[in-house]
């Protein structure tokens, strides 16, 4: 909620509902202007503890200490300062604990089906993580009329929570035998699938999305965060001879003020059903359980209330 707007801001008011978001939108630049991206040039995505329009923070403590900005967010406080162009103004009447899950999760997930893959009806996909994101996916790709959604993990146990999402197989990744995973994918599928997404972060395993792929048309979308410096290694014979695509999808390829809007609308219509996502919800004061949850695979997505 706005608590307070500073100068030239007349986009937002307090008292105001709105979703900040890691990526931003000024609506001004090439990149903004055009259908093509969502990555804004005015004021692009990075990682550092400032603001994006200023080399320093606006951000301090009740002692006055600086406070240092993340991801031009800061998600994990009570009040926070953020950019006008990192926050996309909703409709308050939408819950709060469903709301939020628009500022990475679905947004990503979704985005990355519908809108860069564009999933096609009675098409093949494959999730490599069964996530939130890679479930996100799932719905995307269930939106879109995918025939066949296959989901790829390590655990087992993830295949029964998936089918609420849309995945109809699964293979688990440690049961290939001597086979590799995308020999596996190339047999269940007749060839390769037409859709593949990397929602882990590993350079192995979008090396091995890739090859899951079908010749000729197949498409793999990387979603999945990987350690810096991390680097890929592809066949430039392969690349040539195969015909497929190997794309990135930050933040799904949502623009944030213009897309947000629509995806929000889609779960007031109950076409995009999103409760499922929320398994845990805690105080602010529990956050410390919430990271210990996620990190033990216990939950899809646990909501943090600040003011409960």
């Amino acid at each position: 909620v706005v608590e307070s707007v500073g100068e030239n801001v007349n986009e937002v008011a307090p008292g105001d509902v709105v979703i900040p978001t890691f990526l931003s939108e000024c609506g001004e630049c090439e990149d903004c202007c055009s259908k093509r991206s969502n990555l804004c040039s005015k004021f692009p995505f990075k990682i550092h503890p400032w603001m994006p329009r200023y080399e320093n923070s606006r951000f301090t403590d009740l002692k006055g200490e600086v406070l240092y900005h993340f991801l031009f967010v800061s998600s994990f406080s009570e009040y926070t300062v953020v950019d006008i162009n990192h926050v996309v103004k909703i409709d308050p009447a939408i819950p709060p604990n469903r709301a939020c899950l628009f500022g990475c999760c679905i947004a990503t997930g979704v985005g990355a089906a519908c809108k860069v893959a564009n999933v096609e009806a009675g098409s093949t996909v494959v999730i490599f993580g069964l996530g939130s994101i890679g479930l996100a996916v799932a719905k995307g790709a269930k939106l879109c009329g995918a025939n066949r959604i296959i989901g790829v993990d390590v655990n087992p146990d993830k295949f029964e929570i998936a089918k609420k999402f849309g995945v109809t197989e699964f293979i688990n990744s440690k049961d290939c035998g001597n086979e590799s995973l995308s020999q596996v994918v190339k047999e269940m599928t007749g060839g390769g699938a037409d859709y593949c997404f990397e929602c882990v972060g590993l350079a192995s395993l979008v090396q091995e999305a890739y090859a899951s792929c079908r010749k000729g048309w197949g498409k793999t979308i990387v979603l999945g965060v990987q350690k810096p410096g991390s680097q890929l290694s592809l066949s430039s014979f392969e690349v040539l001879h195969s015909g497929k695509t190997l794309t990135g999808a930050l933040f799904g390829g949502v623009k944030a003020k213009s897309d947000l809007p629509l995806l929000l609308k889609r779960y007031i219509d109950n076409e995009l059903q999103v409760d499922e996502f929320v398994t845990h919800e805690v105080k602010f004061q529990d956050i410390n359980k919430a990271f210990e949850l996620l990190m033990g695979g216990k939950c899809i997505r646990c909501v943090i209330w600040m003011d409960k």
